[in-house]
């Protein structure tokens, strides 16, 4: 693996992560549609405000953004959900594993929760990613999500910390 450098996220990382959304094989993966990818974006990079966004680089580019979704309600500050995404051109050389571990690491040290959730859909490549992080799955939805195709089924995981 090239060198990778992690940082916190910077409001300047959003158009490499509207790019990388609007690519139909990875926009596949998350709960918007096209449209939908430049105000979702907005809203993703915009948790960088509270460093809670982590962006990897390499050759000073970013190749993934991985964001935890801090909730706004004191009662539920001790989790988490968040999301994740590796430039196409990157994807299978460890970099969203070590995201993963850095976005783990965040949530409990900075934030300190207690658990971190994601919801993918049936057959999201990131499942490898997040079973040898030790999510484990605790509920399925089938007919969630519908596609031209048919349905998928929504996953839902959790990972205590």
């Amino acid at each position: 693996m090239k060198d990778i450098d992690i940082r916190y996220t910077e409001m300047s990382d959003q158009p490499s992560l509207i790019e990388w959304l609007k690519d139909p094989d990875a926009l596949r993966w998350f709960p918007m549609q096209e449209k939908e990818v430049e105000d979702s974006g907005a809203n993703w990079i915009g948790f960088s405000r509270w460093r809670s966004s982590l962006t990897a680089m390499i050759d000073k580019k970013p190749v993934a953004i991985g964001t935890i979704f801090l909730m706004p309600y004191r009662k539920m500050i001790h989790l988490a959900t968040f999301y994740l995404i590796v430039d196409k051109k990157f994807r299978r050389m460890g970099i969203g594993n070590e995201m993963m571990r850095n976005l783990l690491n965040l949530g409990k040290k900075y934030f300190h929760l207690e658990s971190m959730y994601a919801e993918i859909y049936e057959n999201c490549p990131i499942l490898s990613v997040l079973e040898k992080n030790d999510f484990k799955v605790f509920a399925i939805q089938e007919h969630y999500v519908k596609e031209k195709n048919g349905y998928l089924s929504r996953i839902l995981l959790e990972r205590d910390l």
